[in-house]
C-alpha cells in the first residue's frame, strides 16, 4: 500500500511521479562503471598487510623476502612515510578534542585492532601482491586487550564524556508516581554492501585522478591534498557507480592516503580492491552501545522526564565521524514524544576492536530501539495498553513546530510541523486491515508463539550548512546538472533530474546529471545523512531557476519582446501569444556564446550557473513500524510474517524510489535485530569475519512488506518541501521487532519477557522457552 501512487499525467510535474530510474538504463545493460572496472596502462596492484593481533607492540617488520619476490615493485611500512600522518575528523562537534585518539595511516610502534594496516605491497600483478603480502613478517609483543567498555575498569580509555538536556530533571523524578528503568545493549554490526571498497589512482599528466571515493569526494580531496602537501586542484575525484554505501563507503580510510601516495611514489597508476574478509575487519563498524534509561511517569502514563546514560564502544580509534553517532543517539532519544525534562550523558570509550563510524540511521536506530522497549516495559508496569501510552505522549499537531534545547551536528533542534498521532493511527489501521490481530489470536489459540510489534520514530534529514549545484544548457539543447551529491545506488541521478526538469522543461530524457566529479563541482558536500534530495535538490532547483531566468532574458533581447511575454517549454523560449516568436535551446546556447551580439559588454558568456543552497535547521521526517512475528519454541528462531512502515516524507519526488529505500532499510533492520553481530574472542580475534559467521537476512528471512508513504506535511525548511527518506525503513526496525518478540513472550506462561539486547538470538529465546510453554489467560492486547 502507498499513499503516493501518483503519475505525471495527474500532477503535471515530474516531481511526484513514478518515472523509471535513469541509472537503470546503463546498469541493466552492464554499462555501469565501478571502481575496479577502471583500468590504466602500466597499472600496479596494491595489497595491504594487516595486524593479526588486537593489541601489541611492533617489535619488527621484515619486508626483505617480500621485496625479493619477482614482480614486486615496493613494500612500505609506517617508517617509509614522509612523516607521521593521522586521519582528521570530518564532523567535529561538542568541542571535544580527539587529536590523541585519531588513527594513523600506518602505525610504527603499536597496533590496536585486528585488521589495522601495517604495511602495503605494490606489485605488477594482483596475485603477486597477495603472495608477497603473506611474506611480510610482523613481529609483535602482545599487550592486554580491552573488549568490554561497560565494566568500569580503569583500563578503559574514555575519549569523550559529554551530555545534554533541558528542564528540571530532578523535579520530574521527585514528582513521578512511577519510574521504569531499563538497561539495553545494542550489538556491534555494520553495513555489508555487495561491492567492497576499491580505489584506482592515476598520477599521469601532473594530477592525481582518483576513482572509487564515492561518499564525500570534496572532503577526501581536501584531506588528501593537505596530507600530500599539494594543491587541491592537482587532485580530481571521479564519480563511479557503487554497489551500496550505507554510511561505511567513501569516508577517509588509511587506504585513501596510501594508494594515491604510492601512485606518486611509483609514478604508476595503482589499483587496490579489498576482499570480503578485509572489509569485515577494516571498514567502520557501528551500533555497539549500552543504554541505561530511566523514565518518570504519572500513573496515567504521562511522561514527566527521561534520563539516559550511554556508553558507546568506538573501537580502537576515532575516525572521521568523531563522536557524531553517540551525539545523535542522545540528541534524538526523546523522539516524537512530549518529554518535559531530559538529561543524557554519553561516554565514548575505546576498545581493541575495529573503529566505529556511521551506519544507516546512526544513533537513531540505537536510541529508538531502547526507548521503544522502555515504553513497552513502562506500559506493562503501569497496566496501560502500550498503544495508549504512546498516544498519551506523542506530540500533537498544535504543539508543532516544537523547539528542544538540544543540538546535534551543529544545529539546534526545531521539530517542524507534522501529525505524529495521525500517522500512528494510519499504521495501526492498516495493520488491522491486514488481519494481524486476528492472526496472532489464532496462533495463540493453537499454542503457537506469536506477537505484534509497534514502534514510533523520528528521523532527521536535510543537514546543511550548504550544497552547490551547476545547471547548464549545452550546444545540443540538453540540460546538464553538476551536483555535489554522489551516487551510492539511492537514485540521486533520477531525483535531481526530476527536480531540474520541472524548472527547465526539456524533458527528462534530455537531462544529464553528473555527480561526484570534483573538477566540475569542486564545492559539493557529498551524499550522506539523507541530505541529497533536500540540500542538493534545492541547490539544483536554484541553479536551474537562474539558467531559466537567463534564457528568458536572453530570449527577450533576441526576439525583441518583454521578458514577461515569454515562457519555457520543451522546445525552448516561446512567446505566450505569438507562436512564431521562439528560440530553441540550441539557439539560446549559441546566442549566449562569447562572440554573440546579444551579450552585453560586462555579461558572462554561456548558459551555466552555479547556486549554493544553505539551510540552518534540519527537517524531521517521522514514521511508525508494525510487524507480525512468530517464535519457533523448538529452535528459538524468529520468523517475521509481515512488516509495515508508515512514513511522512513531506514531498515524494519519486514514490517508487522511496519505497525501494524503505524496503532495503527494513531488510537491514531485520539483520541488525535478529542476525548480525561482530563478535570477538577473549584475545580480541574477530569471530564474524566471513559470511559463515556474520549472518545476514536472505529472501527467506525478509517478509512481505506494506508501505504507507505519506506526503501530508511538506517541510518548511526548504522550497521543495522534501524530507529525507533514506533511513526510515531501518530506524525503528530494532524497536519494532523487539516489541513483537516481547509481546509474544508475554503470552507464554513463566517466560521472561523483557528484551534487553540486540540481536535477539535463537539461543536466548530457547533458554526462555525451555520450560513447557502454554498461552496464559491474558487476553490479546488491543491494537
Amino acid at each position: 500500500m502507498t499513499a503516493t501512487s501518483t503519475d505525471r499525467s495527474t500532477l503535471g510535474s515530474y516531481v511526484g511521479s513514478r518515472v523509471g530510474r535513469k541509472e537503470d538504463q546503463r546498469l541493466l545493460r552492464g554499462e555501469g562503471r565501478f571502481g575496479h572496472d577502471v583500468q590504466r596502462p602500466r597499472m600496479l596492484h596494491a595489497r595491504v598487510v594487516r595486524s593479526n593481533v588486537a593489541h601489541g607492540r611492533i617489535v619488527d617488520i621484515d619486508v626483505g623476502e617480500a621485496k625479493a619476490l619477482p614482480g614486486v615493485i615496493d613494500v612500505v611500512t609506517g617508517h617509509d612515510l614522509p612523516r607521521p600522518v593521522t586521519i582528521p575528523v570530518r564532523l567535529a562537534v561538542q568541542d571535544v578534542d580527539l587529536t590523541d585518539y585519531l588513527q594513523p595511516i600506518l602505525p610504527t610502534d603499536e597496533v590496536r585492532y585486528v585488521g589495522e594496516p601495517i604495511a602495503v605491497v605494490v606489485a605488477e600483478d594482483a596475485y603477486v601482491a597477495e603472495d608477497a603480502a603473506e611474506l611480510v613478517i610482523v613481529e609483535t609483543e602482545e599487550l592486554p586487550v580491552v573488549l568490554d567498555t561497560t565494566s568500569g575498569d580503569e583500563s578503559v580509555t574514555i575519549a569523550a564524556d559529554f551530555g545534554m538536556g533541558y528542564g528540571d530533571i530532578a523535579e520530574a523524578f521527585s514528582q513521578a508516581d512511577h519510574v521504569t528503568e531499563l538497561v539495553f545493549d545494542i550489538g556491534r554490526h555494520s553495513a555489508v554492501p555487495m561491492e567492497p571498497r576499491t580505489l584506482v589512482v592515476d598520477p599521469s599528466g601532473g594530477e592525481l585522478e582518483i576513482f572509487g571515493t564515492t561518499k564525500v569526494p570534496v572532503f577526501n580531496r581536501q584531506v588528501l591534498a593537505t596530507l600530500l602537501g599539494i594543491d587541491e586542484q592537482q587532485i580530481r575525484m571521479h564519480a563511479v557507480d557503487a554497489g551500496g554505501g550505507f554510511g561505511v563507503r567513501g569516508e577517509f580510510y588509511p587506504e585513501d592516503f596510501l594508494i594515491p601516495w604510492l601512485a606518486q611514489r611509483t609514478s604508476h597508476p595503482v589499483s587496490w580492491a579489498e576482499d570480503r574478509q578485509e572489509h569485515m575487519v577494516a571498514v567502520n563498524h557501528s551500533r555497539q552501545q549500552q543504554h541505561r534509561l530511566s523514565l518518570a511517569l504519572k500513573n496515567n502514563g504521562e511522561i514527566l522526564g527521561l534520563r539516559a546514560d550511554v556508553i558507546h564502544d568506538n573501537g580502537a580509534y576515532a575516525r572521521t565521524h568523531g563522536i557524531i553517532v553517540p551525539e545523535l543517539t542522545i540528541a534524538m532519544l526523546p523522539g516524537p514524544y512530549r518529554v518535559p525534562a531530559y538529561d543524557a550523558r554519553v561516554r565514548v570509550a575505546l576498545s581493541h576492536k575495529t573503529p566505529c563510524g556511521t551506519y544507516r540511521a546512526p544513533g537513531r536506530f540505537e536510541g529508538t530501539t531502547s526507548r521503544e522497549q522502555l515504553l513497552d516495559k513502562a506500559a506493562d508496569e503501569l497496566g496501560i495498553d502500550r498503544v495508549e501510552l504512546r498516544r498519551t505522549n506523542l506530540l500533537v499537531p498544535t504543539e508543532l513546530p516544537h523547539a528542544r534545547e538540544l543540538g546535534t551536528l551543529g544545529t539546534d533542534m526545531l521539530i517542524d510541523k507534522g501529525d505524529f498521532p495521525g500517522l500512528f493511527a494510519t499504521a495501526l489501521d492498516r495493520a488491522a486491515e491486514l488481519g494481524w490481530v486476528d492472526t496472532v489470536a489464532e496462533m495463540r489459540s493453537t499454542g503457537r508463539v506469536g506477537g505484534i510489534g509497534i514502534a514510533m520514530f523520528m528521523e532527521k534529514s536535510g543537514l546543511g550548512p550548504y550544497d552547490t549545484a551547476d545547471a547548464e544548457i549545452t550546444s545540443t539543447g540538453r540540460l546538464r546538472i553538476y551536483s555535489g551529491g554522489t551516487s551510492l545506488g539511492q537514485g540521486i541521478e533520477t531525483a535531481l533530474a526530476q527536480i531540474a526538469a520541472d524548472v527547465i522543461p526539456v524533458g527528462l530524457d534530455r537531462v544529464d546529471v553528473i555527480n561526484g566529479d570534483t573538477a566540475e563541482q569542486p564545492f559539493g558536500t557529498g551524499s550522506w545523512a539523507s541530505r541529497s534530495t533536500v540540500v542538493a535538490g534545492n541547490a539544483v532547483r536554484g541553479a536551474c531557476q537562474q539558467v531559466a531566468d537567463r534564457m528568458i532574458g536572453l530570449g527577450a533581447r533576441v526576439l525583441e519582446v518583454a521578458p514577461d511575454d515569454l515562457v519555457l517549454d520543451e522546445f525552448g523560449v516561446r512567446h505566450r501569444q505569438e507562436a512564431d516568436k521562439a528560440c530553441s535551446y540550441c539557439d539560446l546556447s549559441r546566442f549566449a556564446g562569447p562572440g554573440s551580439p546579444h551579450l552585453r559588454a560586462d555579461e558572462p558568456a554561456g548558459l551555466r550557473r552555479r547556486t549554493r543552497f544553505t539551510v540552518d535547521h534540519m527537517t524531521y521526517p517521522y514514521g511508525a513500524h508494525v510487524c507480525l512475528v512468530e517464535i519457533d519454541p523448538g529452535t528459538g528462531g524468529v520468523q517475521v510474517h509481515g512488516y509495515l512502515v508508515a512514513y511522512e516524507v513531506g514531498v515524494a519526488v519519486n514514490p517508487t524510489m522511496i519505497e525501494g529505500q524503505l524496503y532495503g532499510g527494513i531488510a537491514q533492520g531485520i539483520g541488525g535485530a535478529l542476525l548480525e553481530e561482530f563478535r570477538y574472542d577473549e584475545a580480541g580475534q574477530p569471530q564474524s569475519a566471513t559470511f559463515m559467521d556474520y549472518l545476514m537476512p536472505t529472501a527467506a528471512e525478509v517478509p512481505p512488506m506494506e508501505l504507507a508513504v505519506l506526503s501530508n506535511h511538506p517541510a518548511s525548511t526548504n522550497p521543495l518541501g522534501v524530507r529525507g527518506a533514506g533511513e526510515g525503513g531501518l530506524t525503528a526496525a530494532g524497536g519494532c521487532l523487539a516489541s513483537a518478540v516481547r509481546d509474544a513472550l508475554a503470552h507464554v506462561a513463566h517466560a521472561e519477557r523483557d528484551i534487553v539486547r540486540l540481536p535477539i538470538t535463537p539461543a536466548e529465546l530457547r533458554r526462555r522457552l525451555r520450560s513447557a510453554y502454554s498461552p496464559d489467560a491474558k487476553p490479546v492486547a488491543d491494537m
